[in-house]
């Protein structure tokens, strides 16, 4: 990972267009950032390469609602893996967030799941990702107070 640049109004608005359609063209992105193509392309590149964008996430429809078991799971990462890690669990159909931290965990996956038999077959999947080395997971038993999105 090459050394941050500091961001930008561009690099900026670029990710701010990104968040809400991570989808959008090069062509539409310069265009609405009034910036040439090879601008948004290099930004882009550059961006992914200092880790600011580490990667690109489908949003699924919330369930109108919700029955399943949510979950906590805490990751300490080998070495310098966390990119590549990170990716594996974007990838993980159970995690719906993940969070870097700082501390003795380096990750926090947010976890939903249908069943504890789900839960315990996600958990297996996330621990055969090389490069965690360990896990802790805290399974949501009760919401005592949540704010409105």
């Amino acid at each position: 990972m090459s050394h941050p640049h500091p961001l930008d109004a561009t690099d900026q608005q670029l990710l701010a267009l990104l968040r809400q359609n991570a989808r959008e063209s090069i062509a539409t992105l310069a265009t609405r950032l009034g910036v040439s193509r090879a601008t948004v392309t290099n930004r882009l590149r550059r961006l992914e390469d200092e880790g600011v964008v580490v990667g690109y996430t489908v949003r699924l429809r919330p369930e109108v609602e919700s029955n399943g078991l949510r979950a906590w799971m805490s990751i300490a990462i080998e070495g310098n893996d966390a990119r590549r890690v990170s990716a594996s669990l974007l990838g993980e159909p159970s995690v719906q967030a993940l969070h870097a931290t700082n501390g003795q965990w380096d990750l926090l996956a947010e976890l939903e799941v249908r069943t504890l038999a789900e839960l315990s077959k996600a958990l297996e999947r996330i621990r055969l990702i090389k490069g965690i080395r360990h896990t802790e997971t805290s399974i949501h038993l009760e919401t005592l107070r949540a704010s409105d999105e």
